[in-house]
């Protein structure tokens, strides 16, 4: 029986794949680096902010944490209202599983100021027991930590949990935290990738989580 669901937010719940490839693009240009593919981009979404520099320059730490500083700065400007959407069916998915009594969680390796802010914006306060971001672990996706800490908070067991995610990250998190896992089709990576690191089930629209827990 599923008493949690664990959901990543960037490409599971909300569509930032166009604002995060687009800053990627631009913190390069401005700070003369290499420039990489939109499908480069694509494939580190999902890490926490200076690794996905390491990974998609293979600089040092130094240079990754300003690459996150210029990051973060054009991020803020570009991020207007509107421009993130929520995909199709996430709050009404959402209403529905709060009013069953499922506790529902938020997980991600975003940090904590727009990952607060989002959640805000798209008043998923009423909904969300727990939100854990980069700035609240030591270890990262894909290790168990972040959500032990939800289990932890929230007084649920791993085999009661359902972690739902659109990056082999996520599906890995939840496989070693000894939860079951749920791969969603339409985010960032492919459902041969999820498929691969061990997802549970795969969904192709966020109402279709109805039908698994």
């Amino acid at each position: 029986m599923t008493r949690l669901v664990i959901l990543d937010f960037d490409g599971t719940l909300a569509d930032t794949q166009p604002l995060i490839v687009s800053t990627i693009h631009r913190t390069l240009a401005e700070l003369h680096l290499p420039p990489r593919s939109d499908a480069d981009c694509r494939s580190i979404i999902g890490l926490p902010l200076k690794e996905c520099f390491t990974t998609l320059l293979s600089v040092d730490d130094v240079t990754a944490e300003r690459c996150a500083e210029v990051y973060r700065r054009i991020f803020d400007e570009d991020n207007h209202p509107g421009t993130v959407p929520l995909f199709p069916h996430v709050l009404d998915t959402l209403t529905v599983l709060h009013d069953r009594g499922l506790q529902l969680a938020i997980c991600s390796s975003r940090g904590r100021p727009t990952l607060d802010g989002f959640v805000r914006m798209f008043h998923l306060e009423d909904y969300i027991s727990c939100v854990v971001s980069a700035n609240d672990v030591q270890h990262h996706k894909p290790n168990p930590e972040p959500v032990q800490i939800i289990l932890k908070r929230l007084g649920t067991a791993p085999e009661e949990t359902l972690v739902v995610g659109d990056a082999s990250y996520d599906i890995l998190m939840g496989c070693n935290a000894g939860c079951r896992t749920c791969g969603v089709t339409y985010g960032n990576q492919s459902a041969s990738s999820l498929r691969a690191a061990g997802a549970t089930y795969l969904i192709d629209d966020f109402a279709q989580l109805l039908n698994i827990v």
